[in-house]
């Protein structure tokens, strides 16, 4: 394949946070020191503390008057996400790549925030790739837009079989991981894509699709879910695919998060207490996500979450506080035209980020969840309650229609 385009300017930055720890060679945890023994993390996802960490050499806190270094913080980073790697909740690399027409994921460059090399370096295990058109489609093109895109994303992983490996389902997820590949997950993508149609979204999960956003249409806008919006929910939790719910109205998020059956997500929100951006969260529907054992997937952005490294976990914090340590994950939004903070400029600064949370003190357990444990809860119900519903339960034939005149 040929090389990226030099020629396009890559992601811009914002913010200085002062001189960090460099990581090491790409891809590699052993000069981290070895780990040691740790929770099995199965096809079940169950996650258990790290050990092995010689006689925890760093623990978790905040730092004292400098005798410790940023160095340590990073290695025990890179140790930790060796055996809990991330689970990116949001990459717009299938647009940026329809965009460029040429690339090789193999080869490092300038023109994209998302490669081979710096998913290795980030340890980033699973990406939810986002089937979002940005500018738009045209009126009456939505649903071949999404198909176009469908396509685009899976040529891509098949033409980097040794990095890149499509998943469906928690299962798969791990046999990619397992593989040392990285799992692809297709979606979010827009609920304009389905055209009012609830064949339209069966033959959309047919090619793949797992998450879809809740916003933009008739029956899932400012005023809430209608009767059909909830239907279309339903068949969503009976086919397997994830409700986003970032950019929804709060009234929206309450109803999808009290009809859903299985969990929903918000792929890209951070807190609306520390950041008044409207794909934000409020405290009040944080709780609410948190008893319904959603996923709140915090942006590393600096327009919803902030320009530094620390304002980001400050989101996480509050997220963690608010909703719990099981409802919080994360979401690198590369690719997507977003500025980052310059400790999180691409896909491989995720350990800078784990490091700055080890130094304000969250436990092992909490991080492997966050990294990892948490979006595989949510994948594995989804599956689950697909199973248990399609015993129970037909295709749905309801129309718009008939549901809402």
């Amino acid at each position: 394949m040929a090389d990226l385009q030099n020629d396009m300017s890559a992601t811009p930055e914002v913010g200085e946070v002062g001189e960090t720890g460099e990581t090491g060679e790409t891809g590699e945890t052993g000069e981290t020191g070895e780990t040691g023994e740790t929770g099995e993390t199965g096809e079940t996802g169950e996650t258990g503390e790290i050990g092995g960490l010689p006689d925890d050499p760093f623990p978790a806190g905040p730092y004292d008057d400098g005798t410790r270094t940023r160095d340590e913080a990073l290695e025990r980073a890179h140790a930790l996400l060796a055996e809990h790697p991330v689970a990116d909740g949001y990459s717009g690399l299938p647009w940026t790549l329809r965009r460029l027409g040429r690339y090789d994921l193999e080869q490092a460059g300038t023109a994209i925030d998302t490669d081979l090399p710096r998913l290795r370096e980030g340890h980033v295990g699973v990406l939810f790739w986002s089937l979002h058109q940005p500018e738009g489609p045209a009126r009456g093109r939505a649903v071949a837009a999404t198909l176009e895109q469908l396509d685009l994303a899976r040529s891509v992983v098949d033409a980097h079989p040794e990095g890149l490996r499509l998943a469906v389902t928690a299962g798969q997820v791990i046999d990619a991981r397992n593989c040392g590949r990285a799992a692809v997950v297709l979606g979010p993508a827009q609920a304009s894509a389905l055209d009012d149609s609830l064949a339209v979204l069966r033959a959309l999960h047919t090619l793949g699709l797992r998450v879809l956003t809740l916003t933009g249409t008739a029956w899932a806008g400012e005023a809430g879910l209608t009767r059909f919006g909830d239907e279309v929910v339903r068949e969503m939790n009976r086919l397997g695919v994830l409700a986003d719910l970032s950019g929804a109205c709060d009234v929206t998020v309450s109803r999808a998060a009290a009809v859903s059956r299985s969990p929903v997500v918000c792929t890209r929100s951070g807190a609306r207490a520390l950041r008044p951006h409207p794909a934000n969260l409020s405290d009040a529907l944080l709780a609410e996500l948190g008893e319904a054992k959603g996923l709140c997937m915090v942006p590393l952005t600096a327009e919803q979450t902030g320009p530094t490294v620390q304002d980001v976990a400050g989101h996480l914090d509050h997220v963690r506080a608010v909703a719990g340590p099981d409802c919080v994950g994360l979401s690198g939004t590369y690719d997507s035209g977003a500025a980052h903070p310059h400790d999180l400029a691409d896909a491989s600064r995720y350990p800078h980020l784990i490091a700055e949370l080890l130094r304000r003190g969250w436990s092992e357990t909490e991080l492997s969840l966050l990294t990892w444990g948490n979006v595989q809860r949510v994948l594995r119900s989804a599956d689950f309650t697909a199973k248990a519903a399609q015993l129970r339960r037909r295709p749905s034939m309801a129309s718009i229609t008939e549901l809402d005149g």
